[in-house]
């Protein structure tokens, strides 16, 4: 199964992933407490010089992972311009930009085993009253997993599209976006039963 943990070695790799989802955890309360701009851009400037101790191969992959949020961006930039709150529309986009580059960062730099363990071992006492949580964590698991992988097939579709026409693809591409998401689900169903099963 494809996933989004970065190949190349980072001292974050090492860390337990407990710990790195306890800190994620405080960081976001945290930014959800900051209710300014100013402390919210120093935070991501210290996460992008974070990014780039790590190595240019995990801040350009990292960079690229925010792709999705420009068009929020966009229409935050637009509402807030028109409304003329501008100081509330840079306190959300700098909320949204450094906790996803957070949650890409604990994603970029642990294992999907580790993650699986880790929320085993949060869900143990559920157990205890008979929830399936294996089933749980790997549900979480996948669907973590599964969002870039599926991002990665309708950006080939819109290729493929733009190969064949000089018009955007726009509404037409949402069917085979549709089918493809269908067909990564029974390869990820069928992976599941040749090993066993969800647990």
């Amino acid at each position: 199964m494809l996933t989004l943990t970065s190949p190349v070695e980072t001292p974050l790799h090492r860390w337990p992933a407990g710990l790195k989802l306890a800190l994620l955890c405080a960081a976001t309360i945290l930014l959800f407490r900051l209710t300014t701009p100013l402390p919210l851009a120093a935070l991501a400037m210290a996460l992008a010089a974070l990014h780039l101790a790590l190595g240019r191969a995990i801040a350009t992959t990292a960079l690229r992972q925010l792709r999705p949020l420009w068009p929020f961006l966009a229409l935050l930039a637009l509402w807030h311009g028109i409304t003329g709150e501008i100081a509330q529309g840079a306190t959300i986009a700098l909320r949204l930009i450094t906790a996803m580059a957070l949650a890409n960062l604990v994603t970029m730099t642990t294992r999907l085993s580790d993650m699986l363990a880790t929320l085993d071992r949060l869900t143990a006492p559920l157990a205890r009253v008979g929830l399936p949580t294996r089933r749980l964590t790997l549900a979480l698991a996948l669907a973590l997993r599964f969002i870039p992988v599926l991002s990665d097939r309708i950006d080939t579709i819109r290729a493929a599209w733009s190969a064949r026409s000089p018009r955007r693809p726009g509404w037409r591409i949402l069917i085979p976006a549709a089918l493809a998401a269908l067909d990564e689900a029974d390869h990820v169903a069928e992976s599941l039963r040749a090993r066993g099963g969800a647990g």
